[in-house]
């Protein structure tokens, strides 16, 4: 009896050991199971308000865009609370720019922002990539981030050639357009991402700085209604305004959008999936576009959202972009 038992040991003893090493308690063990890098990035995010809802809204309650402000107000009540940079190129900034501000490389952001003592302000062309750049700062920790919206083109008429080229109606009567109701949403697998840490602070901060090196990721609108196949299309609207205005055919409608509800997985991580989101104005897609790609998604905003689709359509009642309304902020030139 006492061989057979220790005959048994012997046997139960490595299973004992290899099942250990299968749940990864041996992290010296190459072949450990360990929590995947997204899992660790997802989980710090969502533990640390920088969910994607807790990026478009703070935990302040800020929205990502700041609006101009009333005239009275501009130097007292707005242009002193910011430390504002202007991500546009050298030769437009030096023509004409919001008094204060700073250019600064859409490269450079991360870097610039460590010199910010207050709330920042990004000023772009068209409050596009300025937005997409607010998403990246926020998730990076600079939670009082803001946009300016409808960037330079709303700033100053003089600067607003921008918006005033790009608003269309390539949607009206377009057999790629409907009004049915939204596809069943399908449940995807998580995005796969790669890192060298296990610290989910550490791995959200190396994403961002990776996505800044690549710039704003859109795509235009023509391109997506004529071929929407191409892509995998998040209609980022209410119910009520999807079925309004309409979308693009076999758009979905994901929203809300977070991590901590796994309605994220939604969205298609596959390489060659192309996800596009598209909202009004371009502005909320860009800063949910950068967020994705965070994530690991094959992102792209849609450029200038319903007004670049339909700008003409009969229901908007806020967010239209407008030639014809007056934009008439001071600039400064050096």
């Amino acid at each position: 009896m006492k061989k057979l038992a220790l005959l048994i040991g012997l046997l139960v003893v490595p299973a004992l050991f290899l099942t250990s090493c299968d749940r990864g308690d041996d992290p010296s063990d190459p072949t450990a199971i360990s929590t995947p890098a997204f899992t660790l990035m997802a989980d710090y995010m969502v533990q640390n308000n920088l969910d994607i809802n807790n990026i478009l809204t703070n935990t302040d309650g800020e929205k990502f865009v700041k609006a101009p402000p009333a005239t009275a107000d501009l130097v007292d009540g707005f242009l002193s609370k910011y430390y504002i940079m202007d991500i546009r190129n050298s030769t437009d900034f030096l023509a004409a720019h919001v008094n204060g501000a700073k250019n600064v490389a859409f490269a450079d952001i991360l870097t610039d922002a460590a010199n910010a003592t207050k709330p920042i302000l990004v000023v772009c062309y068209t409050g596009q990539t300025a937005c997409y750049a607010t998403g990246l700062l926020r998730m990076y920790g600079y939670a009082h981030t803001f946009a300016l919206k409808w960037g330079m083109s709303g700033w100053n008429s003089n600067n607003a050639t921008p918006w005033n080229n790009s608003i269309g109606n390539p949607a009206q009567g377009h057999a790629n357009w409907t009004n049915t109701g939204a596809p069943t949403n399908i449940v995807y697998e998580a995005p796969t991402i790669t890192s060298l840490s296990t610290n989910g602070e550490t791995i959200l901060k190396e994403r961002v700085e990776a996505i800044v090196t690549l710039g704003f990721q859109g795509v235009n609108g023509t391109d997506v209604i004529a071929n929407p196949g191409n892509y995998f299309i998040n209609n980022y609207f209410s119910e009520t305004d999807y079925l309004g205005f309409g979308h693009i055919n076999g758009a979905y409608r994901i929203n809300p959008l977070k991590l901590s509800d796994d309605s994220y997985l939604g969205l298609n991580p596959a390489n060659n999936a192309k996800v596009v989101t598209y909202c009004y104005t371009g502005q909320t897609s860009a800063v949910i576009t950068a967020c994705l790609r965070v994530l690991g998604y094959d992102a792209y905003s849609l450029k200038f959202g319903m007004n670049g689709l339909y700008n003409s359509n009969p229901v908007w009642t806020s967010n239209k972009w407008s030639a014809s309304v007056s934009k008439d902020f001071p600039t400064v030139s050096n």
